[in-house]
């Protein structure tokens, strides 16, 4: 740039131009008058523009308070106009990478990369994993298995509905024609078919159908698996439980491991039901709580996944095909005949009689529910004086209401088994035209989840009905 005085001399150098022309006397030593053209103030002198206030000096946007260092905090000169110092730039992107270039800041951002790699491979494999189940359901199992089941709980919380009250069913609860059972059957070798007596509904005045139990599976002729559906409650009279009633008689049990719970081991028992062992297949189950949730252990063929704790409700299975139920220690116990053993919390109906603590402490005692509310889905098993098995699920049960129910289908002995909508199935199987490969039917039609669950690798335990 050029010094303010070589500018002048420029300027009176300069050819005539313009409407204004320059006469000879225009440099004489008096020429320089304020009349001449060039008076004292006239730009280039102390007041020119180039002096202390001429643009350039201290106050002339380039200086301490030129409005490009204050420029957006509101101080004194701020020109919205002008473009920031791009040496302030220089400047604070070299703080930032002097930041980024400290050894405790790249170990910790190294740390992080690691953790969210580790948890975005843990996720993918949780999601991919064989076993059934949704999305969520997957996410909220991982999340509990990483001791974030505090906060999965907080989710299902903010987000759960406690159920409707009044209503009538979304869909019918008579039989269908032809499962009604008769009274008459063939007597073979004196067997007698035990078929269970009408229920009384809990919501008052029963539906047509309701507590009318129909012939689900027959084995040799003679009906062995009965279902039927009640309304649970007069509050939430639009909300219906599923109930079966198992002849042992007719039907044998077995307990199958999950892929993911109990997990692998010497089970001596698949995951699932493969092509060639579903011939005789009539029913089946869900099984209980995650083992770590359970409050007791897991036992098959000689292995065992936790251990099995004197006091828990536990179902025993036997190696002649029957099952019973009681508590470990007392009612049920090991003997060379067991060949399995699932526990699951406390009994829900012991010696006929529903404890009166049933209600208190749900959360504690029956269960983390979604968003800790009474009324979810529910199922349980129990097992009557004469020795039928009797499985009850369905919404909207409190834990009190499960019991009730199994007790009103006979069972003198019951315990809860698998809670919220996910994990809950009965399914019955009809052969058809391939007893090799029968068809699963869902005996509740709100139930949840895909019927051919079992048909591939499962990640929960659950039991297997066969004829006999």
């Amino acid at each position: 740039m050029l010094r303010p005085a070589s500018r002048r001399a420029n300027r009176r150098n300069a050819p005539a131009s313009g409407p204004q022309s320059y006469g000879p006397d225009f440099y004489q030593p008096g020429g320089d008058k304020p009349d001449a053209g060039y008076p004292p103030d006239d730009g280039y002198g102390p007041d020119d523009g180039y002096g202390p206030d001429d643009g350039y000096g201290p106050d002339d946007g380039y200086g301490p308070d030129d409005g490009l260092l204050t420029a957006g905090r509101g101080g004194p000169g701020r020109d919205p106009g002008r473009r920031r110092d791009p040496g302030h730039r220089r400047r604070g992107r070299g703080r930032i990478r002097r930041f980024f270039r400290l050894r405790t800041v790249r170990v910790i951002l190294a740390l992080i990369v690691v953790f969210f790699v580790w948890v975005a491979f843990s996720v993918g494999q949780a999601l991919t994993a064989p076993g059934g189940g949704s999305t969520s359901a997957r996410l909220a199992e991982w999340a509990r298995d990483h001791y974030l089941g505090p906060v999965v709980t907080f989710g299902e919380w903010i987000s759960y509905n406690p159920p409707k009250t009044g209503g009538k069913p979304g869909f019918s609860l008579a039989a269908p024609s032809g499962e009604v059972p008769t009274r008459v059957y063939k007597n073979r070798q004196g067997f007698v078919p035990d078929i269970p007596s009408k229920l009384a509904s809990p919501a008052g005045t029963a539906l047509p159908g309701e507590g009318v139990w129909r012939v689900l599976e027959t084995v040799k002729g003679y009906p062995a698996v009965f279902g039927t559906f009640l309304r649970p409650s007069a509050v939430y009279s639009s909300y219906v439980a599923g109930i079966v009633s198992m002849d042992q008689r007719l039907v044998r049990f077995q307990l199958r491991p999950g892929a993911e719970d109990p997990g692998p081991g010497h089970w001596k028992a698949a995951t699932w039901l493969p092509p060639g062992t579903r011939t005789g297949l009539l029913a089946t189950f869900n099984g209980g709580f995650k083992l770590d949730s359970a409050g007791g252990g897991f036992y098959l063929n000689g292995a065992s996944k936790g251990a099995l704790v004197n006091g828990a409700a536990s179902v025993v299975y036997y190696r002649n095909g029957t099952v019973t139920i009681g508590s470990w220690g007392s009612e049920v116990r090991m003997t060379p005949d067991v060949v399995g053993v699932r526990q699951n919390l406390k009994l829900l109906v012991d010696h006929g009689k529903i404890p009166a603590t049933v209600n208190q402490n749900v959360l504690a005692n029956w269960g983390a529910t979604l968003g800790g509310g009474y009324y979810v889905w529910r199922s349980g098993l129990g097992i009557t004086s004469g020795g039928r098995i009797i499985f009850a699920y369905g919404p909207a049960l409190d834990a009190k209401e499960l019991a009730s129910v199994l007790r009103r289908a006979g069972a003198v002995e019951a315990l809860q088994l698998d809670i919220n909508p996910e994990w809950m199935s009965y399914d019955y199987y009809k052969a058809g035209n391939t007893p090799y490969d029968p068809t699963p039917h869902a005996l509740l039609p709100t139930q949840q989840g895909s019927i051919y669950r079992y048909y591939q690798v499962y990640s929960r335990d659950f039991t297997v009905v066969y004829a006999r």
